[in-house]
């Protein structure tokens, strides 16, 4: 892996804070950006970190004082892979690259149509086919798509059946991708999909996100590059309750 570009990783981290930040806007849920961090004072929806650092170096105890640490779940995404927030109760749940792919890196054919999901039937049919089957289509609420700057990308078979899909999510310097999954083929299938729609989307726009494990490799293979680690904490919240 090269050496993580900074700058690159700020914007990367930024997107994705504001990505955190809008799927929890659609849940009733208000974070707030400080210099340091995006956090939500409850919990955010399944998935979904309660707080997201922008800088390195951030301030462990500040950032935890800003969050609720006492209901169970509660998760730090380590942008930086910097900060130790075991004292604090929190133990690693997985390492992760964040992913970089340039504006004007070409993009194969999909092999697949796209749309933007519009309306709420739609964002259903797409939410059940990320889903599987799991019980969480509901993470995706209508509300999602009076963000102006979230695009769910669902990518159709030829008898029109959402078989692929993504969420786009613009920023000013990059446009990030995340939630990649395609019925069939995993993520070898899904990129194309995606890559091409985003280019469409945002042609001058590079492309990150963040993966980890075999998701890296595949993104790898589409064009990304690793450049920079990331690190997501999560804390199993009091159990002393009931007692005062």
């Amino acid at each position: 892996m090269k050496t993580p570009n900074q700058s690159l990783v700020r914007a990367a981290a930024h997107n994705n804070a504001e990505w955190c930040a809008a799927i929890s806007r659609s849940h009733g849920v208000a974070g707030e950006f400080g210099e340091q961090a995006w956090a939500a004072p409850s919990r955010t929806p399944l998935y979904y970190p309660d707080a997201v650092t922008l800088v390195p170096g951030a301030d462990p105890a500040a950032l935890v004082d800003r969050i609720d640490t006492a209901a169970p779940g509660a998760s730090v995404k380590d942008s930086f892979a910097d900060l130790d927030l075991a004292t604090a109760g929190f133990q690693v749940l997985f390492d992760a690259r964040w992913i970089h792919r340039p504006a004007n890196e070409p993009v194969g054919p999909s092999g697949l149509a796209w749309d933007v999901a519009g309306d709420a039937e739609t964002l259903r049919d797409w939410a059940t086919a990320w889903d599987d089957g799991n019980g969480n289509a509901d993470l995706f609420r209508p509300e999602l798509l009076d963000d102006p700057a979230t695009f769910v990308l669902a990518g159709h078979s030829a008898d029109g059946r959402v078989v692929a899909g993504a969420v786009a999510s613009r920023s000013d310097q990059v446009i990030g991708v995340s939630n990649v999954f395609a019925l069939d083929g995993g993520p070898d299938t899904a990129w194309p999909v995606v890559l091409d729609a985003v280019h469409r989307l945002c042609p001058t726009l590079p492309v990150v996100g963040y993966e980890h494990g075999d998701a890296l490799a595949a993104a790898v293979r589409h064009g990304f590059e690793p450049v920079g680690p990331l690190r997501i904490w999560t804390h199993p919240g009091r159990t002393d309750t009931g007692q005062g």
